[in-house]
């Protein structure tokens, strides 16, 4: 798995973005490209714009860390048309170059913390995660989404 805190692995994961055109056609799933970038920026999001996104309660914190904690930060990778978590739903159509310009800040920004900035740190619905589980998180995400736009 890629490293995101590696400058060249981000930097291939900002190579693969600057593939993607406005018409970029998915080959699966229902999201236009412009939400999947969208879509993608939600997990930076919650890290550096926490205000923009609610929280979880109590409840669904424990169903969150008990049944998909393990999915999401672990090594296999998704399966197409998993299903989306409902903060994670993109609608309406978004400016393809904004998002585009926003998820690559956002792939700098934390390559540039680095893993050490990361180790530990909350997560908004999983707790404290280490350095590879934010990775993990991250890179599966990434891939997955890049991968469904053919890049």
């Amino acid at each position: 798995m890629e490293n995101v805190f590696d400058a060249k692995d981000a930097q291939n994961y900002i190579d693969r973005i600057n593939k993607l055109v406005e018409d970029t056609h998915g080959l699966w799933g229902k999201m236009t490209v412009d939400q999947m970038l969208a879509h993608c920026c939600v997990t930076y999001e919650m890290i550096y714009e926490p205000e923009k996104h609610k929280k979880p309660g109590a409840i669904a914190k424990f169903i969150l860390k008990t049944f998909v904690k393990p999915k999401v930060v672990g090594e296999k990778s998704y399966p197409r048309d998993s299903p989306t978590a409902p903060q994670f739903l993109v609608t309406g159509r978004k400016n393809f170059d904004d998002e585009k310009v926003r998820l690559i800040g956002f792939i700098q920004k934390t390559q540039q913390l680095g893993a050490d900035a990361f180790d530990g740190k909350e997560s908004f619905s999983f707790g404290k995660l280490n350095a590879q589980e934010w990775n993990n998180m991250f890179a599966k995400h990434l891939n997955h989404h890049l991968s469904q736009f053919g890049v």
